[in-house]
């Protein structure tokens, strides 16, 4: 069985699941022979392509990990957006369910996926993508035990800080305290407390904090790791000015984590003290997590999965909520974006123009000055001229006065005017040579005579 639009790659096989805004399918690739994901998404004639859809394929087409769900390929048409995915045979949530003492996984194995979802964030995180949506639902496990994230519908490009966001992000029992409270300003703090959520449910076998809406959830919170100091909140409130409380929060004593997960080794519960704070600024990081001696201290054994697993694809369907919120954040995003680039545009063009008109300024400068310099010498050379020309007549006058009968005396007067038309000539040559220091041209002139 197939679809035609699918020939020649893909051959589908039977339906996996169907949400609200896909289809899942289980199929084959017609040059490989390997067994894929279709992730089929349903397009709206007005709408057009889901801005989830969108977001998803131009983040996994950056992020290539083992722990991560691999892109191979999309087919668009008029009518329909098709991801194919490498294929994995069931989710977390159910792997748990199957493989689970009443949900709750062997240690070894809980060490080993909490390690491969680390993995994964970490290589997120340093590629400046925040997934968002950390549930169970959302980690695929294959046949070989291998943990890898899916569901990138609501995953960002960030940078530091995150501002602008929807605070109506990650399924509700994995929402952490500050963007239960309001925050819009995040980063990757909001995926590190949803990897303890996780992590302690895979130790208990159900979900450690189970709200019913968002206020309660708040409250299961705090129930568990206590209620926040006055100091914390103005921390928290501080980073993010957004949160607007309405009312005092209800007090709660911080519980010892080691009697909520009694299963849990002293290790194991030390880093969950560190995954679940509910100050942002104090939660681990992934790389900080990876490095705890829980991971360090001893061997990381591989997880086991039976080879006849059930098929679970709630991971792979795109997720319904908060759509048009995230398609109007996506838009303002690319705004204000645009915006930015043309200001520093503008910028440049202004900064380009200023240093243009600069040049041309001293280029006039000089122009002037050396204008100026030339006519001061040109009028001491006319004064120096005049000068001597007045010197020549009065000599020619006094000679026909009969002032220099004595031939000595005219001897000595004829010395003294040359010895005057010597020192004008030398003040007028230092002249153009100071001249010529303004004027390359003249400068060069005076290097080829041998002058300068």
């Amino acid at each position: 069985m197939y679809v035609s639009f699918l020939q020649p790659n893909y051959v589908q096989l039977e339906k996996l699941g169907e949400g609200t805004y896909a289809t899942v399918y289980k199929g084959r690739s017609r040059t490989t022979s390997e067994i894929v994901a279709l992730k089929e998404i349903h397009l709206d004639a007005e709408e057009g392509t889901p801005s989830t859809a969108i977001r998803e394929i131009s983040l996994m087409k950056e992020l290539k990990h083992v722990n991560i769900v691999r892109l191979h390929d999309v087919i668009h048409t008029e009518s329909k957006l098709v991801l194919i995915f490498e294929y994995c045979e069931q989710d977390l949530k159910r792997y748990m369910d199957t493989h689970g003492d009443r949900g709750a996984l062997p240690l070894n194995t809980v060490k080993n996926f909490t390690w491969q979802l680390l993995n994964g964030i970490s290589f997120c995180h340093a590629n400046r993508v925040l997934h968002r949506d950390l549930k169970p639902q959302n980690l695929l496990i294959n046949r070989r035990g291998d943990l890898k994230i899916g569901d990138f519908g609501l995953a960002r490009a960030f940078g530091v800080p995150v501002n602008t966001f929807s605070n109506e992000v990650v399924t509700l029992w994995y929402r952490a305290p500050d963007v239960l409270l309001g925050s819009r300003t995040y980063s990757t703090s909001i995926d590190i407390w949803s990897v303890g959520c996780i992590f302690a449910e895979m130790i208990t076998g159900y979900p450690l904090f189970r709200g019913r809406d968002n206020n309660d959830q708040l409250v299961q919170i705090m129930k568990i790791v206590g209620t926040p100091s006055d100091a914390t909140l103005q921390q928290i409130k501080m980073n993010s000015p957004e949160i607007q409380l309405k009312q005092p929060l209800s007090k709660h004593p911080k519980q010892p984590l080691h009697a909520i997960v009694p299963k849990a080794p002293r290790d194991a519960i030390a880093l969950l003290e560190h995954l679940l704070q509910f100050e942002p600024n104090r939660r681990f990081d992934a790389n900080e997590a990876l490095a705890h001696p829980y991971f360090t201290s001893g061997p990381i054994t591989p997880a086991v999965v039976a080879p006849n697993v059930s098929t679970s694809t709630a991971s792979l369907a795109l997720p319904a909520r908060v759509a048009a919120r995230a398609n109007q954040a996506s838009a303002a995003v690319q705004a204000q974006q645009q915006q930015q680039q043309q200001a520093a545009a503008a910028q440049q063009q202004a900064a380009a123009a200023q240093a243009q008109a600069q040049a041309q300024a001293q280029a006039q400068a000089q122009a002037q000055a050396q204008a100026q310099a030339q006519a001061q010498a040109q009028q001491a050379a006319m004064a120096q001229q005049q000068q001597y020309n007045m010197m020549l007549a009065e000599q020619a006058r006094q000679q026909q006065q009969g002032y220099y009968a004595d031939p000595a005396m005219q001897a000595q007067a004829q010395a003294q005017a040359a010895a005057q038309m010597q020192l004008a000539q030398a003040q007028a040559h230092a002249q153009a040579q100071a001249q010529a220091r303004m004027d390359p041209n003249q400068q060069q002139y005076y290097m080829n005579n041998g002058q300068y």
